[in-house]
């Protein structure tokens, strides 16, 4: 039950019922822990799991691979890095999946160095898997580090996991944010099946680096190969309009997004439509736009 309202995306109901379950005096096993944890991690309650991490010292049970695991993945998922190594460091063996949580704890946390350090010392002793390398080229693209995203992507070959959709995803993304884009069209080329991430991945290359009008023909070679685009799409795409100043171009796919798309804007849809109007002077439209904002606008507005 706690495992299933986890996967349902309903933390605090799992968190319910652990307290109903220590109401009727359960004793939690290593799996119960492994479940609470989730929980936690689901709904970002960092203060939670350090209360349950004292009952995990407390039952014996820290030792365990999956629960260190487990305290691993909610302190990253946290930002609390420091909380993560202390753990990880007590884990007696690490298995591939305590290694990708660290991994992506650094990523996200904007710490690319670190999450490649982390890589050349897993690789001495786990066997990187697909979810490594998806990693360690976000760590490269966070990095900005393009030698180090060609060494990665040399053993990706050696290792047979170049026809991954989301490698091969990772691996445009990688390319385009360390400034090149042939190597991600080239990369994308070779994939023998693309889904809506590697598409929004190549697109977001062209916007990253103001091909306005390669974008466009993305989009429609996309919607040919029968892809559903998402919001993640056209963030990219009117992005793309915003840099290359086709402002009629993307006042139309705003309109088409939720109109023929099904698609609801999002605050970074905004954001987009007032960048585009703003950047073109049409001051009165991007003022328009953002008083249809239906929440706070940020910053970025």
């Amino acid at each position: 039950m706690i495992f299933g309202h986890v996967k349902c995306g309903e933390g605090e109901k799992a968190l319910e019922l652990v307290q109903q379950m220590q109401l009727d005096s359960m004793q939690p096993d290593p799996v119960t822990f492994v479940g609470i944890l989730n929980a936690c991690a689901s709904v970002a309650a960092l203060e939670e799991g350090r209360r349950v991490h004292e009952q995990i010292i407390q039952s014996g049970f820290e030792s365990d691979t999956l629960v260190g695991s487990s305290l691993v993945d909610i302190h990253v998922k946290c930002r609390s890095m420091e909380d993560a190594w202390r753990t990880f460091n007590k884990i007696p063996s690490w298995n591939g999946v305590t290694w990708n949580a660290m991994s992506f704890g650094h990523v996200k946390c904007g710490q690319g160095e670190k999450a490649l350090e982390l890589f050349q010392m897993q690789q001495e002793g786990v066997q990187p898997d697909p979810v490594t390398f998806v990693g360690v080229l976000n760590a490269c693209a966070s990095a900005v580090t393009l030698e180090e995203g060609r060494h990665a992507h040399e053993q990706i070959i050696q290792s047979g996991f170049e026809s991954d959709s989301f490698v091969g995803s990772s691996l445009v993304n990688m390319y385009a944010k360390c400034g090149s884009i042939e190597d991600p069209r080239s990369v994308f080329n070779k994939m023998p099946s693309r889904n809506a991430v590697s598409w929004n991945a190549m697109l977001a290359g062209f916007a990253m680096h103001g091909h306005g009008n390669k974008a466009l023909d993305q989009f429609e070679w996309m919607c040919q190969e029968g892809v559903e685009p998402d919001d993640i799409t056209f963030i990219s795409l009117l992005s793309a309009c915003s840099h290359a100043g086709l402002v009629d171009e993307g006042m139309c796919y705003y309109d088409s997004m939720s109109k023929i798309y099904m698609v609801s804007a999002k605050l970074e849809h905004y954001a987009c439509m007032t960048d585009l109007l703003g950047r073109a002077g049409h001051l009165e439209e991007a003022e328009k736009i953002i008083k249809e904002i239906p929440c706070k606008p940020n910053a970025v507005v």
